[in-house]
């Protein structure tokens, strides 16, 4: 069979969406793990989001990317495989490849099959030469890489900061675990949100146009389709706060009043004012972040950020 029309299927993750839903909402803190916000409509208002004026992070590491994309090369070489972990649409991934030479595989990793099946096909419409082999997996957990990979020298890809979604003990361990799946002589190109003003954080997340607000509220959408939910949206909204002692933007869906609803035939109570817990965004220094590589296993070799501070792109390697 040819590897670049295979697709890897992990298990089935709804399952694990209503174990995560049940627990969550019958906690005392009420919480649902961020990576059950992208189904199919919210990886695509996560697109949305992305080109908003607000959200800076996209632009800035795109314009990163095609900045040190050269100098990127130079370090890796040729023929490596290119691992993504959470691929998303791919988009920044283009601009990667086309810096790259004689890359031996493209293997994106990510939760939604329908986001990865477009952009592994956008990809192989672009770089008609380019071995894609998409693997379907949440890359939270533990993952195998294909066999057709399993001789090439390895360029981890995890832009977007979406490492501040860990905490700090469980983004040590993903690094650590990366590193382990990549291997020796492995190389990761990873984009980190930096610590900057309160304004410029908190606007990223609280968009005027109210994007990212419809975004966590389809969390309830998705339980109320999935999960044979009754969850009425116009009972909550939206809200993102700066923690400035952890160093992290924390997003939430407060309950306006109090409410009972149901889930797979379940009963839950909410109080006015009740936050439901969906996302915490870590922002580092680069010291920080260098000393969390160091700890998982990698030396930080380069680090890039852009003029005016907001974002870094950290190439680490494993010796």
């Amino acid at each position: 069979m040819d590897a670049r029309n295979t697709l890897a299927e992990a298990q089935p993750f709804a399952d694990e969406f209503a174990t995560a839903v049940i627990d969550g909402l019958g906690a005392r803190a009420k919480h649902i793990p961020c990576h059950f916000l992208y189904d199919a409509r919210g990886s695509e208002l996560f697109e949305k989001i992305t080109q908003l004026e607000e959200y800076y992070p996209t632009r800035t590491e795109i314009a990163l990317l095609e900045k040190y994309g050269p100098r990127i090369s130079q370090l890796v070489g040729s023929d490596c495989a290119v691992i993504e972990f959470g691929s998303g649409s791919s988009r920044k991934t283009h601009i990667l490849i086309e810096s790259l030479q004689d890359i031996a595989a493209y293997v994106p990793i990510d939760i939604s099959d329908k986001a990865l099946s477009e952009a592994a096909e956008a990809l192989r419409k672009k770089f008609s030469d380019l071995t894609v082999i998409p693997v379907h997996a949440d890359f939270n957990e533990a993952i195998e890489l294909p066999d057709a990979v399993s001789g090439a020298l390895k360029l981890g890809f995890f832009p977007g900061s979406t490492i501040g979604n860990f905490s700090h003990a469980d983004a040590t361990r993903f690094l650590a675990d990366a590193g382990e799946l990549l291997g020796q002589d492995s190389a990761f190109l990873v984009g980190v949100d930096l610590k900057k003003n309160t304004d410029t954080l908190l606007a990223a997340y609280n968009d005027a146009e109210g994007v990212t607000a419809e975004f966590n509220l389809n969390l309830l959408e998705r339980i109320n389709r999935q999960l044979d939910g009754d969850l009425n949206l116009e009972k909550f909204k939206h809200e993102a706060v700066y923690n400035e002692t952890e160093g992290r933007i924390e997003i939430y869906i407060v309950s306006l009043e109090d409410q009972r609803l149901s889930v797979l035939g379940r009963p839950f109570t909410l109080t006015r004012g009740e936050r439901i817990h969906t996302e915490n965004s870590h922002k580092y220094s680069i010291e920080e972040f260098g000393a969390m590589a160091r700890r998982a296993g990698w030396q930080s070799d380069e680090v890039w950020i852009d003029d005016r501070a907001l974002f870094s792109l950290h190439f680490l390697s494993r010796n």
